[in-house]
């Protein structure tokens, strides 16, 4: 089943956003501020997905309308609006019930989408890999499900009596109507299966993956934020990679990974993952498990905050909540300040004693400049204090020549001192890290093993 984008390239398209008066809010925001940032977050959300903002409505509520969310009044407004600015396209700010999309259509007489299935849409658009696409299709899928009933003339809403007027007294319509569409759900709930046994052998062989990588001594350390904070470019700058860097909202979506070498000399990895976003729809967490697992299975997180925002600290807050839903409360956390070549320097100062006075018992942000490099050399070393000591082994091995994966690894990631070939063995003597030597269970070939001393720890480091 091929997917269809709810949006066409350059299409106009009307936005209508809701504030809500008792809505939670920060001190000294008025009433329904949030609902209009999110409405601006809209308006990039939109252009993302290849959209024409042709016009914005927004309206503060005391509560949501159960059957058209703003009220039959407000969607004659809506319906005049998008009249003049000749918009076939209507997008919502808020999650729409079924019920309530297919009735803003009927007397709108548009096209109606909501927040999710937009994000959806251009999720859909930016995923490259696999194991991405499926779990895009899953969740459009299951978004789609409760609301087949009643899209359009071959799923026609049929009920009511047999006789009388309207489709459901008009003969041979109500019948094949019912089928079509339970076929159609039908269709839907077995494609659901074949994807998610799909989404399952992708996770195995991620898993396999994984468990190959976790070879190297400390793990991953995952970049997380709101989008658009600069995780995209900060990763660039410290691994040298070139991941695409785009003022569009989800523009890098599958998780990237690159291995890079602290002041200690010690190799992590560190993962470049989606950006957050207000609202962002269970469903899609629930089956976007690619870049999420990257950060549930990090040793350390790297919380990315764009300082030049003025309201950095209200989207902070939202990417907390998404990590409590990860379940990564605990997971060490290091937070950067991005984007400091942005600020004058007043602002600077300002910022600089705010982080030192408000520090505390806790480590004070990094502050860092992804894009000139400014703070990364202090960065790199604050990583490597935050993650655990790997003490080094010293281990002499006589291993058969048949272990080409963990010689290659021990040349790799240790230090070998001393190595003779036999004809179907090799002796060495090396020193590798605590880790290597228990995840490969290099203790199988060892002859004997001794910690080494903090002065041999010091060598190896200076060597490597």
């Amino acid at each position: 089943m091929k997917t269809q984008h709810p949006i066409s390239n350059a299409e106009r398209v009307l936005l209508v956003g809701v504030g809500w008066k008792r809505a939670p809010r920060f001190p000294g925001m008025p009433a329904g501020e949030q609902g209009r940032e999110s409405l601006a977050e809209l308006v990039e959300l939109t252009e993302s997905a290849g959209g024409e903002v042709a016009g914005t409505i927004f309206q503060v509520r005391d509560a949501a309308d159960p059957a058209t969310l703003v009220g039959r009044g407000k969607l004659e407004e809506v319906r005049a609006a998008a009249n003049a600015y000749n918009a076939p396209l209507i997008i919502f700010d808020s999650d729409l019930s079924p019920v309530q999309q297919r009735n803003i259509e009927e007397i709108t007489e548009r096209r109606v989408i909501d927040r999710t299935q937009l994000i959806l849409d251009i999720f859909a658009r930016h995923a490259r890999s696999r194991e991405g696409q499926l779990q895009v299709e899953l969740a459009q899928l299951n978004y789609l499900l409760p609301r087949l009933t009643g899209r359009g003339s071959q799923m026609s809403r049929l009920g009511g009596k047999s006789g009388g007027g309207g489709a459901a007294g008009r003969i041979g319509v109500r019948g094949p109507g019912e089928k079509k569409l339970e076929t159609d759900r039908r269709r839907i709930r077995d494609r659901v299966r074949k994807i998610e046994l799909s989404i399952d052998e992708v996770r195995k062989q991620r898993a396999l993956r994984r468990e190959a990588r976790n070879a190297v001594p400390l793990g991953t350390v995952a970049l997380v934020g709101y989008t658009n904070a600069g995780k995209s470019t900060l990763f660039n700058a410290l691994s040298r990679a070139e991941v695409l860097v785009s003022s569009r909202m989800f523009a890098t979506l599958d998780p990237t990974i690159r291995a890079i070498r602290l002041p200690s000399n010690r190799r992590i990895l560190v993962s470049d993952t989606v950006g957050f976003i207000r609202k962002l729809p269970k469903g899609l967490i629930t089956a976007f498990r690619a870049t999420l697992e990257e950060v549930q299975e990090s040793a350390l997180l790297l919380q990315v905050s764009d300082i030049s925002n003025p309201h950095h600290e209200e989207l902070d807050a939202e990417v907390e909540k998404i990590l409590d839903d990860l379940g990564v409360k605990a997971t060490p956390r290091l937070h950067v300040f991005n984007k400091i070549d942005r600020l004058d320097a007043e602002q600077r100062s300002q910022l600089e004693a705010a982080c030192q006075r408000n520090g505390g018992g806790d480590e004070p942000p990094a502050l860092v400049s992804g894009l000139n490099g400014e703070g990364l050399d202090e960065l790199l070393r604050r990583i490597d204090a935050a993650l655990p000591v790997d003490p080094i082994v010293k281990l002499s091995l006589h291993m058969p020549l048949s272990e080409g994966r963990s010689l290659a690894l021990i040349h790799a990631l240790g230090r070998v001192l001393h190595s003779e070939v036999g004809d179907s063995h090799m002796d060495l003597q090396a020193e590798v890290p605590q880790s290597i030597a228990r995840r490969l269970k290099l203790e199988t070939f060892a002859a004997r093993g001794t910690s080494g001393s903090p002065a041999a720890y010091q060598e190896s480091r200076e060597v490597h």
